[in-house]
């Protein structure tokens, strides 16, 4: 099925209603979703001490989140494209900001981990139509920069996740979601001001059902296995059980995109070169972020034996130089070809996990041996991260831009979720209670080579940044 491009309907911006305004709007409603992936990891122990849960049954507050995260991302992006994108991202904005004074209020465990479900339901509708609303809604000059802003603040919100949580939770770690709420609201009420309500005329069919069905559980079901497979172990009964029924669902769902008239991802996305090897790139660097800030921290708060505030603090640098090399690249964009410019971030990327490897001691110091690495990390994601999601969306038609950028997001979530738990795997297996230093350094080996992975892959992506 080919992909038709069909013009959109006229969409009026409101008066004084800016690019600059409209992208500011939508980035900061996609930062706060993004955020709450990586805020509640040091909230932790905070909310295990209040309840008095076990390790098994806290870990669900992470699961249930990071599980329907990624199981929703590309159907929610496909009713987005379908029933229209501004009131897809006002849903989900509600959606998550309500369940974020939710969990916030939560009596008891399980009542957390229902509404942090509820949380990931609202930031998969958010997500896709949040980049979906920039690629159409503003003027064609102004995408490519939008959506490097847009990569570099949610990027930016995984970086300093960490150290926003770390503030928060020496008040309460009800805070981590309490601060949602006025932000959520007031993005609310800016985007029903400044959003154009713009629908692809093309788009007419409701998405196939059965192959939105067999997604949400292929991705639900990965995820499951991926977060729980250290639990259970990799080759117990569970383990397989759920990897099979991922593998027979995303057979079930190619089998419905390649024959069904309204599939939920067309696959004729797939015959665009740059989609396809950005998104290869996006996977295989999201592993590596996704291992490298919980490695880290896991490194600070552990055998450094820092608080957590000052683990934060710690932590602050490395994202100060996410900005500042974005920029970077954005000044050697229109010189440099894009995959080349990419596969440079992730080589330092890959040097700065080198840094930490090679460092990595029983007694290390922060200034000589954790810092310079750390900033050489900070600066190879400023510089390859942005221009990868930039790449991944410059080519897609109108009718697919929120469907199409939830394929780009559900490769970084499943990144993300593959990288903590093969660090989990490497740091549980070496005895990191005897040798940290050793259990580490495996691991930032291991993520200085998945970043060089990506930077081969990003040779695919041939086309310029303009």
């Amino acid at each position: 099925m080919a992909i038709q491009a069909a013009p959109p309907q006229e969409a009026v911006r409101p008066e004084g209603a800016r690019p600059s305004v409209i992208t500011f709007v939508v980035c900061s409603a996609a930062f706060m979703a993004m955020l709450d992936v990586f805020v509640v990891n040091v909230a932790f122990k905070g909310i295990g001490a209040e309840f008095g849960a076990r390790l098994a049954d806290l870990s669900w507050v992470l699961n249930a989140y990071t599980i329907l995260y990624a199981a929703l991302l590309i159907p929610a992006g496909r009713l987005a494209d379908r029933y229209g994108r501004k009131p897809a991202f006002l849903a989900g904005l509600v959606l998550f900001t309500a369940a974020s004074a939710a969990c916030s209020l939560a009596p008891q465990l399980w009542w957390l981990v229902f509404f942090r479900g509820v949380q990931a339901v609202g930031a998969a509708v958010l997500t896709p139509a949040s980049l979906g609303l920039l690629l159409t809604v503003l003027p064609a000059e102004r995408r490519a920069g939008a959506v490097r802003i847009w990569a570099t603040t949610s990027s930016f919100a995984g970086a300093v996740g960490p150290v926003v949580g770390g503030a928060l939770v020496e008040l309460s770690w009800r805070w981590v979601f309490v601060i949602n709420v006025p932000v959520g609201v007031a993005a609310f009420v800016a985007a029903r001001r400044v959003l154009p309500d713009l629908r692809e005329a093309s788009v007419v069919r409701m998405p196939d059902p059965v192959g939105t069905a067999a997604l949400a559980v292929a991705f639900g079901a990965a995820s499951l296995g991926l977060v729980k497979g250290q639990d259970w172990g990799w080759t117990g009964a569970q383990s397989l059980g759920v990897f099979a029924v991922a593998a027979v669902a995303i057979a079930v769902f190619v089998f419905r995109m390649l024959h069904h008239p309204s599939p939920v991802v067309d696959p004729a996305l797939f015959r665009i070169p740059a989609f396809v090897w950005a998104n290869i790139t996006v996977l295989m660097f999201c592993v590596a972020f996704g291992a490298v800030f919980p490695s880290v921290v896991l490194w600070l708060q552990g055998p450094v034996g820092y608080s957590t505030l000052v683990t934060g603090l710690a932590l602050a640098p490395g994202p100060v130089m996410v900005p500042v090399f974005a920029a970077v690249g954005r000044r050697l964009a229109s010189r440099v070809p894009a995959g080349a410019l990419v596969a440079a971030g992730n080589l330092v990327f890959a040097a700065g996990a080198v840094l930490l490897a090679a460092s990595a001691s029983s007694d290390p110091r922060y200034a000589t041996q954790i810092l310079p690495g750390w900033l050489v990390i900070g600066a190879g994601i400023g510089l390859a991260l942005p221009v990868m999601l930039t790449q991944a969306t410059a080519h897609l038609p109108g009718a697919q831009a929120a469907s199409g950028s939830a394929v780009v997001n559900t490769s970084r979530q499943l990144g993300y979720v593959l990288g903590v738990a093969i660090l989990i795997a490497i740091v549980s297996a070496a005895d990191s209670a005897r040798h940290p230093a050793h259990s580490f350094g495996q691991a930032w080996w291991f993520i200085a080579g998945t970043a060089a992975v990506s930077a081969a892959t990003a040779c695919g992506i041939t086309s310029r940044q303009r």
